[in-house]
């Protein structure tokens, strides 16, 4: 099968789909071209076997979605932060949500100081979540230890997502976002939440220490102590 082949069979694909959803939902296209009105801003890993639409049912206008690498969020990076304030302040979204996933190949390079190549230097900002909790991460069970940094992953990205210039303008004005930090376990396909919302900035210390608290004892609690 020629590449040729390959990119005509995901065209022949939206072909179907785009018939189907219109035969379900008559003018639902047409609806979509006026507007779009998600009420949750997704912030996740470009992982491929992560779609955010699927995994919370929710159709096309109903979800915003960001993607990179290990599902970062850093006052550098300008796309994430555009992205971040054109769903806040122009679409209204009410819910900020990071996640993550376990067994994740960005998290895992970070982890284990692989070289990949220039992602490398973006994985810098997992190395400083992994060297801030390195001490406790030593304590887990080799295999443990790629899925527990991807959760404390999330922790660290939900709270720098509440330390930016877009959330904290949001709620000194009054708006209604909160943030929230989920992981994806690509073993069972479920999401779980872990507990870190903030919905204003008192909630952000309490939210992250009570997330980080129960994580620890969760996995304390699986190796018996």
């Amino acid at each position: 099968m020629s590449t040729n082949d390959h990119i005509d069979g995901l065209l022949d694909n939206n072909q179907r789909w785009a018939t189907e959803t219109e035969e379900r939902s008559p003018g639902f296209f047409s609806r979509l071209l006026k507007q779009q009105t998600p009420q949750y801003l997704w912030i996740g890993c470009a992982d491929s076997r992560v779609p955010a639409n699927e995994l919370v049912g929710l159709l096309p206008g109903e979800l915003f979605v960001h993607r990179n690498v290990a599902n970062v969020v850093v006052h550098s990076d300008l796309n994430c932060l555009s992205v971040m304030q054109f769903a806040v302040d122009q679409l209204k979204v009410q819910h900020i949500i990071i996640v993550g996933h376990s067994n994740c190949g960005g998290v895992r390079a970070a982890l284990q100081d692989l070289r990949v190549g220039l992602v490398d230097n973006w994985l810098r900002h997992v190395q400083d979540v992994r060297n801030h909790h390195q001490d406790w991460l030593d304590q887990l069970p080799e295999e443990q230890r790629v899925n527990a940094l991807c959760e404390l992953n999330v922790l660290e990205q939900a709270r720098n997502a509440c330390q930016t210039t877009v959330v904290q303008d949001a709620w000194s004005r009054g708006q209604s976002v909160a943030v929230h930090g989920w992981v994806y376990g690509l073993h069972n396909g479920l999401l779980k939440d872990l507990s870190v919302t903030a919905a204003g900035p008192d909630d952000v210390g309490p939210a992250y220490r009570r997330a980080l608290e129960a994580l620890q004892r969760r996995y304390e609690a699986a190796m018996g102590r």
